[in-house]
């Protein structure tokens, strides 16, 4: 079950939580706003719903909240920072803007950052690149993190290792974000808090076995998340996992080395600028074409023609704009409990 609320109220709610629990103001906006966003495009267990986990996170000193990162290395065409557990979508902002600079200079940059917070849905960020006529790949990874098993095994000890490419179309751009997990942390907390299994086994209990039970997170010891292919071809997902994590952490000489225990995010980001290979204009007419026939490709099933990434989250925004921000009932339980909490009123759902 889903409501719709005015997008302007949305935020205020989420930027007044975050003030509440200590970030401060100019951080808060660029935390609410990307937020919003994500909702916006359709990616509800990255939106407002996060609100609640940064809370916390926010009063017990987790999540830093003022100051700026550090500069460890720059070389002009790659850098290397530290995030100082920084709000992660404030950090991400900051190197998007220095990456995107760097680019339009020297046709690419690239920056690993260490000891970030979490940063949220990367398809939000990579689209403030694709908009701008950017090829943009982001990875991103959590040392402190355990939550998939690598492949074979039954102990959890990778995190889902997210990465997502956004870069420029004509319509608008396209959005590739996955993870080298089946489904994510978020999704599987969005399932044990309704109380529903997964339609697939997704999940590995800790005697090895397949289920669809989410809940195998909370037992002793703990289950984990199967990588990309589950049991028959998960070779792949671990592997893309291993990547992952070697661009995140090994790169930002900070990983699971140092055993960090606080919830956080290392990431690689790479910007690419096509003016500096075989320009934009060219560049989106061969995205055009490819994209136009894959959308004309026969489907299997006509009531579900062919999508290309990124054509999903158009239309929730074209929808968000016209009609609302959807917001589920899980998150709007969760995000209410918050706003009790922090003496705030919860905005009207639109008729």
């Amino acid at each position: 079950m889903t409501q719709r609320f005015d997008r302007t109220a949305l935020f205020t709610l989420a930027r007044d939580l975050l003030t509440d629990a200590g970030l401060e103001k100019a951080k808060a906006d660029v935390v609410a706003e990307l937020l919003i966003q994500t909702d916006e495009i359709g990616v509800t267990t990255h939106g407002i719903s996060m609100v609640p986990y940064y809370v916390p996170e926010l009063k017990a000193g987790n999540m830093t909240t003022t100051g700026s990162h550090d500069v460890i290395a720059d070389n002009k065409v790659t850098m290397l920072w530290d995030g100082n557990y920084l709000p992660g979508h404030w950090v991400m902002t900051q190197a998007l803007t220095t990456c995107m600079a760097r680019a339009a200079q020297f046709g690419m940059a690239a920056m690993a950052i260490r000891r970030s917070h979490h940063i949220g849905c990367l398809s939000a960020l990579t689209r403030i690149a694709a908009m701008q006529g950017y090829v943009c790949y982001i990875a991103t990874s959590d040392p402190s993190g355990e939550w998939v098993a690598p492949f074979g095994g039954t102990e959890p000890l990778l995190t889902p290792n997210p990465w997502a490419v956004g870069y420029p179309a004509t319509d608008h751009p396209v959005l590739i974000d996955t993870c080298a997990s089946i489904t994510t942390v978020s999704k599987v907390r969005e399932h044990i808090n309704t109380g529903v299994p997964f339609a697939h086994e997704w999940m590995l209990d800790n005697t090895g076995r397949a289920t669809t039970d989410p809940t195998v997170f909370n037992t002793t010891p703990k289950g984990s998340i199967l990588p990309v292919g589950g049991m028959d071809h998960g070779h792949k997902g671990f592997a893309m996992g291993l990547m992952v994590e070697m661009l995140t952490q090994a790169l930002a000489a900070h990983g699971r080395v140092e055993a960090p225990t606080r919830w956080g995010a290392n990431v690689f980001l790479q910007v690419l600028d096509p003016k500096a290979f075989g320009g934009l204009e060219a560049f989106k007419e061969q995205t055009d074409h490819l994209n136009a026939a894959c959308r004309a490709n026969t489907p299997i099933d006509a009531a579900r023609p062919v999508r290309v990434p990124g054509d999903r989250a158009a239309t929730a925004r074209a929808a968000s704009a016209s009609k609302g921000v959807v917001v589920v009932d899980e998150v709007l339980t969760r995000v209410a409990a918050c706003a009790t909490d922090a003496g705030l009123t919860m905005p009207t759902p639109l008729s």
